[in-house]
């Protein structure tokens, strides 16, 4: 998990990624919450300052929380405390040095954010959106209020954000590297390599002899970091639908006649037809066509010669072709026959052609015909009606302190309770096994519950089904005791010394072929058995397609100078690979090669960004940064739950 997370936060984002990374941050409207951050937040101890600028331990707490629950979305199992052992504190209080120089810089040279730009950030927030999708005023308020943030320093945190990203995009923007320059780099990436790599793992070279008690005690205490566990907890359950409903009142007569009264329009007598349409510019080019059409010509074809298209309007009422168009061509459309064309009628368009396709009449219905129907719509109302008032009143009787096993009782329900669940639903220990189906959508609650035994209600069939559940158990993320992992530790121990013992063996490997001595056989002198040599024969055009799935060892093989070999270790002490290049095909590219445009915009992005990146450092070093390392010691140590 952690070296997950590591690969995460120390991936060169660049500095247009890691901006937007800070908008998440100050700007993190996720389903339920919104956290940010200001350069001039008062309260909390300094943790940092650019410049005038502190940013104190509070602003880089809440920093750390929202990027790990940005984190979480890739890997819901993931908890502070391996978010700060691996490395993600510093990383986070990094951008936000970035963003507060940026916006320092910003104001000191005059660089604005204007009120209209602010509205139209605020504007683009999810959570500032009501029903229809657009900006609500009443949902901005509410959301400010539950988070307890004045408008006015949401407003100073946008802008502050809004005045890096003015500075950042015109130095990245537009950058161009020369035609001869991309010309070398696109000979570059047809480029042909060969040669070979070799594996020594590190059990190959593992000690056989177990380790002592006293060898797993200092080890586990300076590797306690590895073996931290996810946070784990029981849910208890029960699910409910109509069926606890006991007496549901059956429609009275005065419901059914008012439902009837209330649809009387759709048990009228109605009439409605299928029409195809054509709509001609002139009254002589519609008759012309009704012509064609009254001589045996079909309307699509009529319609084709003279450049129109014709349209199925599909089933249709009078009064909803009159809205379509205007109360003439409805008139038309329904006084014509079954199968005919009627006579062309004007509308602000032009001059409509209709072929009347079919007519289906429906007469009128009483009461008593349809009075099952109506019984039938009223009895699954009133059922899920008081289904919905059912699972209101549990509601509230959760929110006043009510508690799951009286609402069980009270509903005929059996509880079950499941085994430790992880953030993802995976069953603790029991890999490949899940929570229940129903449970899917109540994990992430559940997982949010500050304590055991707060009851909650969910929803998970609209109006059909429910769910009563609670947490009973909270198992907190921490490192395993070695009692119940000890073979977990003893393995990793054997792992590392068999690493040292691998990386021994591969220095020696080494030095065979600096004598010339050939790859495989420079390994097979080793006397242990090891994975065979593997050749490699490939376009740096092959390696650049793999985009970020290219082994270590390949990307090695085309930084290397031919004729040599290197070492490259294996993530956690997994062995080591020596790496063979025996020989470079160097690649031709000319003025008509298509790779050239590919080459230049990718050089040029390169550049805009580190164009950005030197801004950066720059800005940093005229505004002075410090860092208050015992503040930011002592915050690391509260979010992992040290002393």
């Amino acid at each position: 998990m952690i070296q997950f997370l590591r690969r995460i936060i120390n991936s060169k984002l660049g500095v247009g990624a890691a901006l937007a990374f800070l908008v998440l941050i100050a700007l993190a409207f996720s389903a339920g919450g919104l956290d940010t951050f200001s350069g001039n937040s008062a309260g909390g101890d300094r943790v940092a300052s650019v410049g005038k600028e502190r940013i104190q331990a509070a602003q880089l707490s809440q920093a750390a929380s929202t990027a790990l629950e940005n984190l979480k979305q890739k890997d819901p199992r993931l908890s502070m405390k391996g978010f700060v052992a691996g490395g993600g504190l510093e990383k986070v209080l990094d951008e936000l040095l970035d963003s507060v120089a940026l916006g320092a810089f910003g104001q000191k040279h005059g660089i604005v954010a204007s009120d209209r730009l602010i509205d139209s950030e605020i504007a683009k927030v999810p959570g500032f959106k009501g029903p229809d999708g657009q900006f609500s005023d009443a949902a901005f308020r509410q959301m400010l209020q539950q988070q307890g943030i004045t408008e006015q320093r949401l407003r100073d945190e946008l802008a502050h954000n809004l005045i890096a990203r003015q500075l950042i995009v015109p130095a990245q923007f537009g950058s161009v590297l020369s035609r001869d320059l991309a010309l070398r780099y696109a000979a570059l990436l047809r480029e042909r390599r060969s040669g070979s790599i070799g594996l020594l793992p590190s059990m190959a070279f593992a000690p056989k002899t177990p380790p002592t008690d006293a060898e797993l005690q200092a080890y586990y205490a300076r590797n306690r970091d590895r073996f931290i566990r996810p946070e784990r907890r029981v849910l208890r359950y029960a699910a409910f639908s109509e069926a606890v409903l006991k007496e549901v009142p059956a429609p009275a007569e005065a419901e059914i006649a008012a439902r009837y009264a209330a649809g009387k329009a759709q048990y009228s007598a109605q009439e409605t037809r299928r029409i195809t349409q054509l709509i001609a510019p002139t009254e002589a080019a519609a008759k012309a066509i009704a012509t064609e059409i009254a001589q045996g010509k079909r309307l699509e074809a009529v319609a084709a010669a003279k450049g129109l298209a014709a349209a199925s309007l599909g089933t249709v009422t009078k009064d909803a072709l009159a809205k379509q168009s205007v109360q003439a061509v409805a008139d038309a459309a329904f006084a014509a026959a079954s199968g005919t064309i009627a006579a062309p009628a004007r509308s602000p368009l032009g001059w409509h052609i209709l072929r009347i396709d079919g007519i289906d009449k429906r007469p009128e219905r009483t009461l008593e015909q349809v009075r099952g129907e109506l019984v039938a719509q009223l009895t699954v109302e009133k059922r899920r009606a008081a289904l919905n008032d059912l699972s209101a009143r549990i509601e509230e009787e959760f929110s006043n302190g009510g508690n799951i096993a009286d609402a069980a009782k009270e509903l005929g329900l059996t509880l079950q309770e499941t085994p430790s669940l992880t953030a993802d639903g995976q069953i603790y220990g029991q890999p490949g096994k899940t929570a229940p189906p129903l449970l899917a959508k109540l994990i992430q609650t559940a997982f949010a519950m500050e304590r055991e035994g707060q009851p909650q209600l969910a929803e998970i069939d609209p109006g059909k089904a429910f769910v009563i559940f609670d947490v009973t158990a909270i198992t907190p993320s921490a490192a395993a005791p070695l009692a119940e992992i000890r073979a977990d530790v003893a393995a990793a121990l054997a792992q590392e010394r068999g690493a040292l013992a691998a990386k021994a063996a591969a220095d020696k490997v080494l030095a065979q072929t600096k004598k010339g001595i050939d790859l495989a056989a420079a390994l097979a002198s080793l006397g242990t058995p090891l994975p065979p040599v593997q050749p490699v024969e490939m376009g740096r055009e092959q390696l650049n397609a793999a985009k970020q799935q290219v082994p270590p060892p390949l990307m090695l093989l085309f930084s290397m100078a031919r004729g040599t070999t290197k070492l490259l270790p294996v993530p956690d002490n997994r062995g080591w690979f020596v790496v063979s290049l025996k020989e470079i095909v160097p690649g031709k590219a000319d003025a008509r090669d298509p790779i050239l445009e590919a080459a230049q915009r990718e050089l040029g992005q390169l550049t805009g960004r580190e164009y950005g990146q030197q801004l950066v450092r720059a800005i940093r070093a005229e505004l002075g940064v410090k860092r208050e390392n015992a503040a930011v010691l002592a915050l690391r140590n509260q979010l992992s739950g040290g002393n």
